[in-house]
């Protein structure tokens, strides 16, 4: 039974400790953070097509601009049709 109590306890303060973690990474405790600007592409914001995507193509020539960034995360792109996921483009620098 004594085990029993240690180990919860033991769990509890590892809790109150990742906890205290946080809040000192810059989030401070009870804060919100506002998600809505956490995207990961922006209206007006160039974006490149993987290279495997558009073979024998230039970066330049795989380069467009966000029109629209949609509710599902997908973007519209200028000057190309259809919807376009983060996974198809480069990363960025």
């Amino acid at each position: 039974m004594a085990l029993l109590a240690g180990g919860v306890g033991g769990v509890g303060i590892a809790l109150l400790l990742k906890r205290r973690l946080g809040a000192s990474k810059g989030v401070a405790s009870g804060a919100t953070r506002d998600h809505s600007r956490d995207r990961w592409a922006r209206p007006g914001m160039g974006v490149t097509f993987r290279a495997e995507l558009m073979p024998g193509r230039d970066t330049e020539e795989r380069t467009f601009r966000v029109a629209e960034l949609l509710p599902s995360g997908r973007v519209r792109l200028e000057d190309i049709g259809g919807e376009h996921d983060e996974n198809e483009f480069e990363a960025q620098r």
